[in-house]
């Protein structure tokens, strides 16, 4: 009794200190609206709806931001933020009057990928550069993707309570709907699995005692890529963490929407309905096997203050998660206890793993110890 003693009040004051911070993805539909005489974006948001995306980021005051498409209207889009937030480097415009071998198009990449991060003041983070994708398909078709140096930025991030994280933001290949519609897209989803399993084995291999967290414009569907396999499946195989989607986890109550093949479909309508809701931009954590771990309590794709006209600012919603942090070295106790922490009615083990039923034990709910048998 006394050893159960000793783990409840630890973990009690691990809850009652427990940090929490917001993370939010969008992409902004930064592309020019034409570039000379050519109509490129004209449905795009432009200096106007630039500028609301900057008032909404602002009035909404996430703590970190994660932002695609930030190319011709970056200091439109930033000047809201200057003085609460610190930003990453801005990798420039698509300009077509420079750097262009007129001759060679069929070999020309814009050297910008589009990929902005800002932070709160109050967090110290630090950008570990740039990574192209290795594989893109689509010069001048199937959406233009290898007209960009698209690719992933990692940041390591330093909480306000000294826990440290990492989070990667990137933009994957995407799927003209068209494309889709008559199965002309073979070829972006295998670029985009190329993608996943490189950013698989970058996160591997970044994986120690660190959460991590994977977000952005994936122009992913659980329906149309293997992402489970190629991605969480493996991690989670791997022994060295547990990775999982916050939609799936607090909205489908951890169930993975099923891969499924839609080479016969061939109604719009009927696809959406087999994607049940699900976005592009996802957020997925990596808690690692030993060491500081975060769950999610909160997530939420955002329209309030992201429209104009009835329809979203950018490419699409923003979707916005909320994390607690649970420092590992607050809730070690008696390692002889079957112990789990329980947040907003779901179970976790202290390794970050998702409980369907809990066993007899000892357990925290709502911040009290409860035994149970």
């Amino acid at each position: 009794m006394a050893a159960a003693l000793l783990c409840g009040s630890m973990t009690v004051s691990a809850q009652e200190s427990a940090e929490q911070f917001t993370i939010a993805t969008l992409n902004v539909d930064g592309l020019p609206q034409k570039i000379l005489v050519v109509k490129l974006n004209a449905d795009g948001p432009g200096d106007a709806g630039t500028a609301r995306i900057g008032k909404y980021l602002m009035q909404k005051n996430y703590d970190l931001v994660m932002m695609q498409e930030d190319f011709s209207y970056h200091n439109v889009l930033t000047v809201f933020l200057e003085d609460d937030y610190q930003f990453d480097e801005w990798s420039g415009e698509i300009n077509v009057s420079r750097d262009i071998d007129f001759l060679h198009l069929q070999n020309h990449r814009f050297s910008c990928d589009g990929l902005m991060a800002c932070w709160k003041h109050d967090l110290t983070v630090v950008p570990q550069g740039r990574t192209a994708w290795t594989e893109a398909f689509g010069k001048f078709s199937h959406a233009n993707d290898d007209l960009i140096t698209k690719g992933f930025r990692r940041y390591d991030v330093t909480l306000r309570s000294g826990e440290q994280i990492t989070v990667y933001n990137m933009h994957m290949d995407a799927t003209d709907d068209a494309d889709e519609l008559i199965h002309n897209d073979a070829k972006d989803t295998e670029a985009r699995a190329a993608q996943w399993a490189q950013l698989r084995d970058e996160v591997l291999q970044q994986l120690g005692s660190k959460p991590i967290i994977v977000t952005g414009d994936l122009n992913s569907f659980y329906t149309r890529d293997n992402i489970k396999a190629l991605f969480i499946d493996a991690i989670n195989e791997s022994g060295k963490g547990t990775a999982s989607d916050v939609w799936v986890e607090l909205k489908r109550n951890g169930v993975y929407p099923e891969y499924v093949d839609v080479s016969e479909i061939t109604d719009a309508s009927e696809i959406s309905n087999i994607r049940d809701g699900e976005g592009l931009d996802k957020v997925i954590y990596i808690n690692p096997a030993t060491g500081t771990k975060i769950f999610p309590v909160a997530f939420n794709i955002d329209q309030e203050g992201y429209q104009h006209d009835g329809k979203a600012l950018g490419d699409h919603y923003p979707a916005v998660a909320t994390f607690q942090v649970n420092p590992s070295d607050k809730t070690t106790g008696i390692d002889d206890v079957n112990r789990e922490l329980i947040i907003n009615n779901r179970y976790f083990n202290l390794n970050g793993q998702r409980v369907n039923q809990p066993q007899g034990g000892i357990y925290i709910v709502d911040g009290q110890k409860k035994v149970i048998r």
